[in-house]
């Protein structure tokens, strides 16, 4: 479950007093070595080992570790060099590159401190033969000048004795109280803590009662609004006076898998009902099923209805893959992949309900429709360019499309996600010319095989999330986060923020491998939900899963808040008093 690709990673510990330490981000990499590029194009894994943490002159932080091949072997270009990273909170990191040491030998292991007396940093390193070495250099971050190396004793580091799984420790660094709290509180899952509701409040009928929400208070300082079941049995609206009720906190209940053998899937509310649709495992991609219910509970158990399949239209084979719905210009679209028959051939293609048309009906839908170009060809070449899992995004008063697209000749490319406008009268075609969003450079996104995929957009007021999946869709598939300030434009690859370390992998959520594919819906309470898949067991079936989507301390989500977290279960019984006028 946890490759030796991901292994190789820095770690995180946390103590309060230096001697009992809790393992972070569920005892997943927070920092990952970035892939190369060969002459082709195309990428080549690595890996980082002996992180060393230190502070920098500045007061940011520096992270300093070997790198190697993506199996922890030498890596050829990286002999007689280390790997620089930057941080200004030891959440995010800024891969500097490759100090030269100016030695040719590998080295095995390394660490660095800032020496405010010589105005520079001391580093130390051991070569593959045991050897010690030291060299200087003023500002390590420049990656120049620095001094020819001095042999020297061989470093040691202090032990560090904690019970964590698996773990090689490192060096132990101290930080502010500020620093250490916000650490804790981005790579820890919070837990509900505390229910607040009104003492009393006025009312003139049920409905007034029943708009009076609780808030759940979490363990990090944010909180959520929750629905009450309020028993208004003993108040007698025809009499003024002073009542005192209870209530229970409402809290939906989504097992998982809630689908077995759905993957991709995606939720949407349209006309005061809620759709369900989802890649068909059970019959190898052949056919696309959707369910309508009242709500988005009764999509679990609702009744299913063919869509559409591999012998509707000619043009059309097997491979029916991530289908999304999406309303633009207020009309239903399902955008979906299909292939006529070879994997070699997948299309990203977009089918649109018709004016006054049924969900629910296959006829009411048009035939697919494969994306095109500005110019007005079609996305990819046909047998060396496949596209899938495009979705649609509003931003800034703009229609944007991401997909996915995979390059297999001259040379396979992996899977990279691009972005472009759309027209939203015909939202099949793109107004812009394809921008390069996101490619697999990151361990936990080329484990296996090198995926970028399945993006999806998640709205807050001043930020726009992207979530997108990674790796080989077995039990080491992760989500990815894109971030996009309030009036950035998209199509800059500078207004985007891309995460070191995935969201959600096999570690977040005991019992569930491999999440991926994330889409969200809003429901009736305004509550967002995650639609994702997963496996139950390593090799199991990928099948769908809700959870709702927290936010933490800076407004970004949480996705592996589970429910008893999200609500303490002895704490859903509530009370208030309720004043008659």
């Amino acid at each position: 479950m946890y490759s030796t690709k991901l292994a190789y990673s820095m770690h995180l510990a946390y103590s309060e007093d230096g001697l009992h330490y809790q393992a972070l981000n569920h005892n997943s990499g927070v920092l990952f070595a970035k892939a190369t590029e060969n002459e082709d194009g195309t990428l080549r894994a690595k890996s980082l080992k002996n992180p060393y943490l230190f502070l920098l002159a500045d007061g940011n932080y520096g992270v300093i570790a070997v790198r190697t091949e993506a199996d922890g072997e030498a890596d050829e270009q990286s002999k007689g060099k280390v790997l620089l990273f930057s941080s200004a909170d030891l959440l995010q990191y800024s891969e500097v590159g490759l100090l030269e040491l100016k030695a040719d030998t590998f080295v095995s292991d390394v660490s660095c401190t800032y020496d405010p007396d010589g105005n520079g940093y001391q580093i130390h390193w051991i070569d593959e033969q045991g050897k010690g070495y030291e060299n200087f250099i003023a500002d390590v971050m420049s990656l120049r000048n620095v001094s020819a190396p001095q042999e020297a004793e061989p470093f040691t580091l202090d032990t560090v004795d904690a019970d964590i799984e698996g773990m090689l420790p490192r060096n132990v660094i101290s930080v502010s109280a500020e620093t250490g709290r916000r650490l804790y509180c981005k790579l820890t899952v919070p837990e509900n803590i505390a229910v607040v509701v009104p003492d009393r409040v006025n009312a003139a009928s049920v409905e007034d009662v029943e708009a009076v929400r609780a808030t759940a208070l979490y363990s990090d300082g944010t909180q959520a609004t929750k629905r009450v079941h309020w028993n208004t049995d003993a108040i007698n609206w025809d009499e003024a006076g002073t009542y005192s009720i209870s209530g229970k906190i409402h809290q939906e209940h989504f097992p998982f898998p809630i689908a077995l053998n759905r993957a991709d899937p995606c939720i949407v509310g349209w006309k005061g009902k809620y759709y369900f649709i989802a890649t068909n495992d059970a019959d190898k991609e052949h056919t696309l099923y959707m369910r309508e219910a009242d709500t988005i509970p009764g999509l679990v158990t609702a009744e299913e209805a063919l869509i559409l399949d591999s012998s509707t239209y000619e043009e059309i084979g097997g491979l029916l893959w991530a289908p999304e719905f999406h309303i633009i210009e207020d009309e239903l679209y399902i955008f979906h992949a299909a292939t006529p028959g070879e994997f070699f051939h997948e299309e990203s293609h977009v089918m649109k309900l018709s004016p006054g048309g049924k969900p629910m009906s296959a006829e009411d839908w048009s035939k697919p429709c494969r994306v095109v170009k500005k110019d007005g060809s079609y996305l990819c070449e046909a047998g060396k360019t496949i596209s899938l899992d495009m979705t649609v995004i509003r931003w800034n008063g703009q229609l944007y499309a991401a997909w996915s697209e995979r390059q297999f000749l001259p040379v396979d490319l992996g899977a990279w996600v691009y972005i472009a406008t759309i027209d939203p009268q015909e939202p099949w075609k793109l107004t812009s010319d394809p921008v390069l969003l996101t490619r697999p450079d990151y361990g936990w996104a080329n484990n296996h095989t090198f995926v970028d995929e399945g993006p999806f957009a998640l709205y807050t007021d001043d930020k726009l999330y992207v979530t997108f999946a990674s790796a080989a869709v077995d039990a080491t598939y992760v989500v990815g986060l894109l971030t996009a300030d309030k009036g950035a434009d998209l199509l800059d690859i500078k207004s985007w923020t891309k995460g070191n370390y995935p969201l959600l992998t096999s570690r977040s959520v005991p019992g569930e491998y491999g999440p991926g594919h994330n889409s969200y819906v809003t429901d009736e309470d305004g509550v967002i939900w995650n639609a994702y898949h997963a496996r139950p067991g390593i090799d199991g079936p990928r099948s769908s899963g809700l959870r709702r989507v927290h936010f933490d301390i800076d407004g970004a989500p949480v996705l592996d808040l589970t429910e008893d977290k999200d609500l303490n279960p002895e704490l859903k019984q509530v009370s208030m008093e309720v004043i008659v006028g």
